[in-house]
């Protein structure tokens, strides 16, 4: 049966790597649903929509992740909402897997400090995929 994935990627945060999440995005729907597919877009707005709206984001997230079967975040570009979206999924019992380039930054301590969390440091973006396979079963 296929996994619902939550994908956690920066949004206001920074696009650098949205070219990276839509790969990766598009990898997991082979076999899962990825609830969050639009952190993939480019086209996607980086500015506040005010507080009504926002509100919404919000409500639409955290039920997005109250309905996952796992979180997969990449994290290489740091983000607020991603790291608040972690520990959302901690308090909840949702499995966690993040992901990040360690040739272009390092995570937080309160990241991988956290025994919670599956960190999965990489070189290469081809390094990834077989770790999603082993995470999503295949």
């Amino acid at each position: 049966m296929a996994k619902k994935i939550y994908f956690a990627g920066s949004i206001r945060g920074g696009r650098v790597d949205a070219d990276l999440y839509q790969r990766i995005i598009s990898y997991i729907q082979r076999t899962d649903i990825v609830l969050t597919e639009h952190v993939g877009k480019s086209d996607l707005s980086l500015m506040e929509q005010g507080r009504e709206r926002d509100a919404r984001i919000y409500d639409q997230d955290t039920a997005w992740l109250r309905e996952s079967d796992v979180l997969i975040g990449e994290c290489t570009c740091p983000s607020l909402g991603v790291g608040y979206e972690l520990a959302y999924a901690e308090v909840h019992g949702i499995p966690c897997h993040i992901f990040y380039d360690k040739t272009k930054t390092q995570l937080s301590a309160m990241l991988t400090g956290n025994p919670y969390f599956n960190i999965h440091p990489y070189d290469k973006e081809e390094d990834i995929y077989p770790l999603l396979d082993q995470i999503l079963d295949r």
